[in-house]
């Protein structure tokens, strides 16, 4: 009896400690803290997934939409986001409210190379949309043309999905990732009960942590940094210029006599976002705001628009690439809730990527519109520019709606009078695909 006495103690402390165990994690989804969280993260997931599909709905559903080049690289955008918040997040989400990873450990690599693939998929379709935006207002229309092609808007979409797997899939099911640190893997992944299928453990070496932030994350921002500088330079100058023409247009022009004239952008497909110039029998009257203040008025504008476009994505993504570099090089000190902090703060930037580059999008509004609404005719999308009953002042057909529009209605301008606010309109539509009624 004395010699069967160790086992018999050594089987206590482990159920013990088992039990202990079970009690804290039970006492742990019980915790008003972890109800919360558990709240939280459900709305962002639905959120996400509720945003991106309505998208990729409108796209399918609405023919003008599928004109515009840019509308791919938003849909294939909205498609990584909402895989994101399908294949990732709920696992995530499970993790952390559990503290416990129960989907063993080649199904937590799978899952780590899908969030990476992913996340990283969707920071290249935003660079891609910002460079799409660069060549539409800074090059000339034919150049946009020549360099936006079909066939290479489907490479730039290929390569926003392709250029991930190289950082993802490829070196983390080849553990290339853990050169060097499987002696710390292997400890983080240790539980108190001694298995090593309870936690999902991804650190990565220096090489790895520097090559895959540069490709995901740095080159991406230095890209889109200097296409909305470009963007935002270049706008600025055709604003300059418009009103250059409308100070030299605004003597009163008497003995004409015109039809009502209406202008919009074309990005500006609402009825009440028609702006009406009337060049009535006897004197046309420019409107008598000075010139500086609505010049203020739109590069404040313009310069609020890129804000929040660069400053979401930086929000949402820097702190996690900055620590990604850093850790390696302080022994893997920085805290887990730290790093899970970090990382949901870039999985809310797949929630907000439709708010920021389709919802503030008056044309896709509509078509979101008609889904909600079951196809109501009152929000059928109507034409972008129109002369009186017939005739358009600036062609819909323009390339990207961007600098076509911004040259045509330049010109349009020398030979007709336009209010300044219809082309203040149409200088940040074309800057910022947005047209605010404001």
């Amino acid at each position: 009896m004395a010699t069967a006495s160790p086992p018999l103690l050594k089987d206590s402390v482990i159920n013990t400690d088992h039990q202990q165990q079970e009690k804290e994690q039970q006492e742990f989804l019980r915790s008003p803290e972890n109800i919360l969280l558990t709240i939280a993260l459900s709305i962002i997931i639905i959120m996400t997934v509720f945003g991106n599909l309505l998208v990729m709905v409108a796209l399918c559903k609405d023919r003008h939409l599928r004109k515009k080049k840019t509308n791919y690289f938003i849909v294939s955008l909205a498609f990584a986001d909402l895989l994101v918040a399908l294949v990732v997040m709920p696992f995530a989400a499970i993790e952390l409210t559990t503290g416990v990873w129960k989907y063993g450990e080649i199904f937590c690599l799978v899952r780590t190379s899908l969030d990476v693939l992913l996340t990283t998929a969707s920071i290249l379709h935003l660079c891609c949309i910002a460079l799409d935006r660069y060549y539409a207002i800074c090059c000339q229309p034919l150049v946009y043309r020549h360099k936006m092609t079909p066939l290479r808007v489907a490479v730039m979409l290929g390569g926003c999905w392709l250029i991930p797997t190289f950082i993802s899939f490829l070196p983390i099911m080849q553990s290339w990732n853990a050169i060097g640190i499987e002696d710390i893997i292997q400890q983080r992944r240790a539980s108190p009960s001694g298995s090593n299928e309870t936690s999902c453990v991804f650190l990565v070496n220096r090489p790895y942590a520097l090559i895959c932030s540069t490709v995901a994350f740095y080159v991406p921002l230095a890209l889109m940094a200097l296409a909305y500088q470009r963007i935002y330079v270049t706008a600025m100058s055709h604003v300059r210029q418009i009103e250059t023409l409308h100070r030299a247009g605004s003597t009163p022009v008497t003995g004409t006599s015109g039809p009502i004239i209406t202008a919009r952008s074309s990005t500006c497909s609402d009825p009440e976002d028609h702006y009406h110039l009337r060049a009535a029998e006897g004197d046309f009257f420019p409107e008598p705001a000075p010139v500086a203040n609505s010049r203020m008025r739109v590069e404040t504008k313009a310069a609020k628009t890129l804000a929040v476009i660069m400053g979401c994505f930086c929000l949402c993504w820097a702190p996690f690439f900055i620590t990604n570099v850093v850790d390696p090089f302080i022994h893997y000190s920085v805290p887990w809730q730290l790093w899970t902090t970090w990382l949901w703060l870039g999985y809310i930037n797949s929630g907000l990527n439709p708010f920021l580059y389709a919802f503030l999008n008056r044309a896709f509004r509509r078509a979101f519109l008609v889904i909600l609404c079951c196809g109501d005719e009152r929000f059928v999308r109507q034409g972008s520019y129109s002369y009186g009953p017939t005739h358009r002042v600036c062609s819909p057909t323009s390339v990207n709606g961007t600098s076509m529009a911004l040259s045509s209605c330049r010109h349009w301008m020398v030979n007709r009078s336009i209010s300044r606010k219809a082309h203040v309109c149409m200088c940040v539509a074309a800057l910022t695909d947005v047209c605010s009624d404001k």
